[in-house]
């Protein structure tokens, strides 16, 4: 399959990154290849009680990143079902963007492993986040 530009959307790339959540949550794929996808989002909106982000919202900004990555792994006819997700908080967000990094750490014939960090504009580490996807045939 080729690969699309990482800088130029794509109506292939826009098709694995459409999703509901992702609107909600204001997340933009910025970059996109196997090797490595770049995403950003809010603080705004995706807050816990105190202000700060909220884990969960990290947690889907990694899933979401290491699913389109381990869906370009998988190549035409197949696609990325999370397994498995973990992620360490370091540190708190108040406002601005925080942008992830997803890069590969296996790249198998049916599964996919992505290790995603997540910065906050002041380019300080607030997650780190590890995502494991099961690379599955297209019904």
């Amino acid at each position: 399959m080729d690969q699309p530009d990482p800088t130029e959307p794509t109506s292939q790339l826009a098709g694995l990154v459409q999703a509901a959540l992702h609107d909600r949550m204001g997340i933009e794929i910025l970059e996109a290849t196997p090797e490595r996808i770049v995403g950003s989002m809010p603080v705004a909106g995706n807050t816990q009680p105190f202000g700060l982000l909220h884990g969960g919202a990290s947690c889907v900004l990694a899933e979401s990143l290491g699913s389109v990555g381990a869906t370009l792994h998988a190549g035409q006819g197949r696609f990325a079902v999370g397994v498995d997700i973990n992620a360490t908080h370091h540190r708190a967000a108040r406002d601005g963007v925080v942008t992830g990094v997803a890069s590969p750490v296996h790249l198998g014939r049916t599964v996919a492993t992505y290790e995603v960090v997540v910065r906050d504009e002041q380019d300080r580490r607030i997650c780190t986040a590890r995502i494991t996807c099961q690379l599955v045939a297209r019904v």
